[in-house]
């Protein structure tokens, strides 16, 4: 046995996992809550459950391998990633679970953890922890251990934890908890065929008691009053026992339980809140039993990486560096994928050498003019719905997962983070945003997409709305500044001026207005390492999949809608109706119309017919600064609006789209009136 991995001699794991016949038989699906279905992919169903940063999403990698998709959990906007992999030759069904502290859970992210455990039983638990934190890491295990499930523990990091002198006896563990306790570094690979094999071998927790005595004896009569089909009942009864109202919401909605009167009383019988008692009680436990399995020695000498890691986080130094990270960032994706990469794609490869022999192709055939137009025409599926997706937007996915995931896998992204986490409090979020921030300068669309690595659903529709608001893409951004630089550098001042007020304006009170509060800013700061390239491939790959799969048919969609939009003469409507309010209330000509509307379009064409204009002589110093300022806070581009619908929801996103609109053009005339008083540009 190698020293990495202890498994304990089992009899036993249940009938699904060692008994042959039952192996193969259906598994029973449970039901799932607000008419959720879930189809059932393998024989076997595993869960990985952790704290955030600690390597689950690369030991999912490595245990699948395919095809991954990624849903909302029922009433969230939190993903579940599922994949399917061999483990002792039969197939099984491994759910990615979002970052999860507590079953008593304090974000939507745990929530979506807990109920995912309590809605689809997994046949194996699979903590993923930090080795360098088993105290902290045995507290949570402690807290797994009462839906009394088959479980596996794995200390991820171990390469880290070694080096810092951190130590523990994995045999000695395994034997305190009952079931196997695996070692790992997962970027590299080691012990991830031990952890194959410990799966096979996982047991429930059969430690000492993980409640205390004054809890313990109430929770029999509290689960005998839940619905006998609930599962783990033992463990949602200390839930509600320690006043958790998110299980009680679970519990309303998935079995129509009430009995809050009853557990109030119990509750107060208590002179300590219960839930004080039994984080005590589970913080003595994991003490305990960290003290008894663990050792620390003299780590090895700091070394370069080491020295340049603690400097990244003071003031001066982290500054500089995040500075050139986030150049490097707007470089590689905002220009190199964004501008360079796009304009290839769309203009040579699309537009010499695909697009013209497939509108040939279809002009020969034997169709309507409607239906060529359809698929090739100026809004046609293939020349504007797969251009979108495959050269405008596909490349600068593409990208910003490379760089994306070398900064998780180097460790930098943690320190970025906390750098610029004072300056986003300001607009009621933490450090993370500053990432779809800075993607937003080079692709809005992206950047809606990556809103994903924040930590609560009012911080990703918060970052979603300023994205959509006031952070142009590169493309449309070229074409702003050039235009600006012709008139004077006051305008540029102005220009950017009422963009970065309004910004600010708009994200505190919206920050105040969205329901909720600011998510804890809680990061693990892992020490700097060298990406490993096959570990990007494989994440690149698999998300540039994700959105091969499941994004670029919302492209596909929504070209359908706009062209028939176009038929109908909806378009051509809507320049009508709102020519008095763009002549009346910005004080721009009637041609101008035309340019809002495009700018839904695709951002950049916006830009471009505000460029035409000027260049005929069409709008003065004043009108330039008040169409851009206009169109900078205007509706993001059709792609934009896509994403927004694909990751916050059609109702959140047409909110997003009226704001929007309603603040660009209020903006606009404010400025128009600033400008006019203060005798013009």
């Amino acid at each position: 046995m190698s020293e990495r991995i202890s498994v304990v001699p089992l009899s036993s794991v249940g009938p699904r996992l060692k008994s042959g016949a039952s192996s193969k038989s259906p598994r029973e699906k449970p039901r799932a809550p607000h008419g959720f279905e879930h189809k059932t992919v393998a024989a076997h169903r595993l869960a990985l459950v952790g704290q955030p940063n600690v390597g689950k999403s690369v030991i999912f990698q490595s245990l699948t391998g395919r095809y991954v998709t990624v849903s909302n959990y029922p009433g969230t906007t939190v993903e579940i990633s599922r994949g399917v992999g061999k483990i002792g030759g039969e197939a099984w069904e491994v759910i990615d679970t979002p970052g999860l502290r507590s079953l008593l859970p304090r974000s939507e992210d745990e929530v979506a953890a807990r109920d995912a455990l309590l809605d689809e039983p997994p046949d194996v638990i699979v903590q993923v922890a930090d080795a360098k934190a088993l105290r902290r890491t045995l507290h949570l295990t402690l807290e797994i251990a009462q839906l009394g499930r088959p479980m596996v523990l794995v200390l991820n990091l171990s390469d880290e934890a070694r080096a810092r002198g951190f130590g523990v006896d994995t045999k000695r563990l395994s034997r305190a908890l009952g079931f196997p306790v695996v070692a790992t570094v997962a970027v590299t690979g080691e012990g991830i065929a031990d952890l194959k094999r410990a799966i096979l071998e996982a047991r429930p927790y059969a430690g000492p008691g993980v409640e205390p005595p004054d809890i313990a004896v109430q929770l029999p009569e509290l689960s005998e009053a839940l619905p006998e089909a609930c599962p783990s009942r033992l463990a949602v009864s200390e839930m509600l026992l320690c006043g958790d109202p998110t299980v009680e919401r679970y519990l309303a909605h998935r079995w129509g339980w009430s009995g809050k009167e009853r557990l109030d009383a119990k509750r107060r019988a208590f002179a300590t809140p219960p839930s004080l008692l039994g984080f005590a009680w589970r913080e003595a436990l994991a003490e305990e039993l960290s003290a008894a399995s663990s050792w620390q020695k003299g780590g090895r000498t700091p070394g370069w990486l080491d020295r340049l890691g603690m400097h990244l986080l003071r003031p001066l130094a982290g500054s500089l560096a995040a500075a050139l990270v986030l150049w490097l960032l707007y470089e590689f994706v905002g220009v190199l994928a964004a501008q360079d990469a796009v304009d290839f794609l769309e203009d040579t490869v699309f537009g010499k050498w695909l697009l013209p022999p497939t509108v040939a192709g279809f002009e020969a055939l034997p169709l309507p003019q409607w239906l060529i137009d359809f698929f090739v025409g100026p809004m046609g599926l293939i020349s504007m719905g797969l251009t979108y997706a495959l050269a405008i937007v596909l490349p600068v996915v593409t990208a910003f997962f490379l760089f994306f995931g070398a900064m998780e896998d180097s460790g930098y992204l943690p320190r970025l983070s906390v750098l610029l986490d004072q300056l986003f409090r300001k607009v009621g979020l933490n450090g993370k945003a500053v990432f779809p921030m800075i993607l937003g300068l080079g692709c809005g669309t992206m950047a809606t997409l990556t809103t994903r690595v924040l930590d609560s659903a009012r911080e990703r529709v918060l970052v979603t709305l300023l994205l959509a608001l006031a952070i142009p893409c590169s493309a449309q951004l070229g074409v702003v500044m050039g235009l600006l630089a012709g008139v004077s550098a006051w305008a540029v001042v102005a220009w950017l001026g009422a963009v970065a007020v309004v910004f600010f304006i708009v994200g505190w009170a919206a920050a105040r207005l969205l329901p909720g509060a600011r998510a804890p800013f809680w990061i693990e700061i892992p020490p700097l390492r060298a990406p490993r390239p096959i570990n990007l491939i494989r994440k690149v790959r698999t998300r540039v999949v994700w959105y091969l799969a499941e994004a670029v048919p919302l492209f596909l969609i929504g070209t359908a809608l706009l062209f028939v939009l176009d038929r109908t003469g909806g378009l051509k409507g809507l320049e009508t109706a709102t020519a008095p309010l763009v002549t009346g209330w910005l004080g721009l000509p009637r041609e101008a119309t035309f340019a809002l509307i495009s700018g839904f379009l695709r951002r950049d064409y916006g830009a471009a017919g505000f460029y035409a204009l000027s260049q005929r002589g069409m709008l003065d110093a004043q009108q330039v600064v008040v169409s851009l300022v206009t169109l900078t806070l205007f509706v993001p581009c059709f792609a934009q609006f896509l994403m927004m619908v694909k990751e916050r929801g059609v109702r959140t996103a047409a909110w997003v789209l009226v704001a929007v609109t309603a603040i660009a053009l209020l903006a606009g005339g404010v400025m128009r009136f600033l400008l006019t008083s203060l005798g013009g540009i």
